[in-house]
């Protein structure tokens, strides 16, 4: 009796673990560095990296949402200190391709030298703000659209 019971744990456990690491396989989170003081993260929603830098808040609308046929958001987040000063590098948040566009417009933020004032002058105001100890995070989100969930392929 002891066997099978082993016998079975065994096989569930072989069964459930190559399942465990798919959907961070897919993770190809990552930094961008333009210099010493200019960079940018590029994050999946819910990645170990999007975890490491408190991104919770992030107004993300996933795509593949059958009740939104193709259409969400990504987002940008830019960390102040409590003066407005921006004191990490922005992060873009994209379920798929980032936009090549706000790429270029957070990677010209030179981290301990740009502000508030600085990022409301390429994006405007925040949509959200979520408060840290260390000071704030502004989000930004970015509407898009994919069109191969419209009828709701892709991912299950």
């Amino acid at each position: 009796m002891i066997m099978l019971v082993r016998l079975i744990t065994a096989l569930v456990f072989l069964t459930i673990a190559p399942l465990a690491p798919a959907a961070s396989w897919n993770d190809d989170s990552h930094y961008v560095s333009l210099g010493p003081r200019n960079g940018y993260y590029i994050v999946r929603p819910d990645s170990r990296l999007s975890r490491q830098l408190g991104l919770y808040e992030a107004p993300i609308i996933d795509t593949a949402d059958p009740l939104r046929h193709g259409y969400g958001a990504d987002a940008l987040a830019f960390r102040f200190n409590p003066n407005g000063v921006l004191i990490a590098p922005p992060a873009y948040i994209a379920q798929a391709s980032p936009n090549d566009f706000y790429m270029r417009r957070i990677g010209s933020l030179t981290r301990r030298r740009a502000t508030v004032h600085d990022v409301e002058a390429l994006f405007g105001r925040g949509h959200s703000r979520a408060s840290r100890p260390d000071g704030f995070i502004w989000y930004y989100a970015l509407p898009v659209y994919n069109p191969f969930e419209e009828q709701g392929g892709g991912r299950r």
